[in-house]
């Protein structure tokens, strides 16, 4: 069994996280998909460029810093692409910091990964709205996978879903509850925090980061948006294309009295088919008790899709965690080593 060489661009908590779940799962990797591997590269801000074309070790790998390359026989090398060569790459796992204007580098990335005739999986929304098509068609070119399924709900299956699963599917529109960290807050709104100290205690938690704008004022949502209607939809839609409003102007009386009049708060994405195209927006809304949207609390997520078949599908999330981010990563790995 030749095994993969696996290369981790981005080397923080998910991908740290990826290997540990590669580790735990390589037995039924072996066994039930034939598939071995070994990580043969590995680069952040942090830590560089580092390349072992014979594998590093697991373990000091998971315990490295940027001095400890050189112990792990790891190469050092000036430049990505030189990078991905002397690593011999077989497959890129993509988990760089999102650029939701341009999607850059990170489309670069993965345009260089395929170009050098390597899978490309990333957990970053930003190839997704800013050139898939491109990246789909090159992928196509060069008989290797572009896959993406982390980069909505964890690793629920949403994208294969439609690529697999549902061949044929016409999706006519969708709704749901994309964004923990804006769910987080209202909730702990709803039990008497104010917004700012239930911000304060999301990011205690970990759950919002130092800076939560990009939560709060409702553009992760508006991303994931955007991604959902490429891929599913099959129709051009950028961020700055989504109608948007964040939860930052929602006071802590105003979230109460709605939960109270059983009409509680949610910040729900929408994206509906017209006859030129595809409205979508994310906004505060107010759901009856009755809608199972309304339900959804804490770092949950929910998507209901109405479709030419189905009328209705859900599809819900119960508080996920790293593992389940890193289980999309993994699930597309497995899907491009049997391609």
């Amino acid at each position: 069994m030749k095994p993969f060489n696996l290369c981790f661009l981005g080397f923080g908590n998910v991908n740290r996280t990826l290997v540990e779940l590669l580790r735990l799962k390589s037995p039924a990797l072996r066994e039930r998909y034939g598939i071995g591997w070994q990580v043969t590269g590995v680069a952040s801000r942090r830590l560089g460029w580092w390349a072992n074309p014979d594998g590093f070790d697991i373990d000091e790998l998971l315990n490295a810093n940027s001095s400890s390359f050189v112990k792990m026989r790891g190469q050092g090398c000036p430049r990505y692409t030189d990078w991905l060569r002397t690593a011999q790459t077989d497959v890129l796992f993509e988990a760089t910091s999102l650029n939701v204007e341009s999607g850059q580098p990170a489309i670069d990335h993965i345009r260089a990964a395929l170009e050098c005739g390597a899978h490309a999986i990333t957990a970053n929304k930003g190839p997704i709205v800013h050139a898939y098509r491109e990246l789909r068609e090159l992928a196509t070119q060069r008989r290797k996978q572009f896959l993406f399924e982390s980069t909505v709900m964890d690793g629920v299956p949403i994208f294969s879903l439609f690529r697999n699963t549902l061949p044929a599917i016409e999706v006519k529109a969708f709704k749901g509850i994309l964004n923990s960290t804006t769910n987080v807050i209202l909730t702990g709104m709803e039990q008497g925090l104010s917004f700012e100290d239930s911000l304060r205690q999301a990011q205690r938690l970990g759950i919002a980061e130092t800076d939560a704008s990009y939560d709060i004022e409702g553009w992760d949502a508006a991303v994931k948006v955007a991604a959902l209607v490429n891929v599913v939809m099959g129709v051009r839609l950028l961020p700055s294309d989504v109608l948007r409003q964040g939860i930052s102007q929602l006071a802590g009386e105003v979230v109460r009295a709605a939960r109270t009049g059983g009409q509680p708060y949610k910040l729900v994405c929408r994206a509906q088919r017209t006859t030129t195209g595809v409205r979508a927006s994310v906004r505060p809304e107010q759901l009856p008790l009755t809608d199972p949207m309304a339900l959804v609390s804490g770092t949950s997520s929910i998507l209901q899709f109405e479709t030419d078949i189905f009328s209705g599908l859900t599809i819900t999330e119960e508080n996920p965690g790293l593992y389940a981010t890193a289980y999309g990563l993994l699930a597309d790995f497995i899907r491009a080593a049997g391609s």
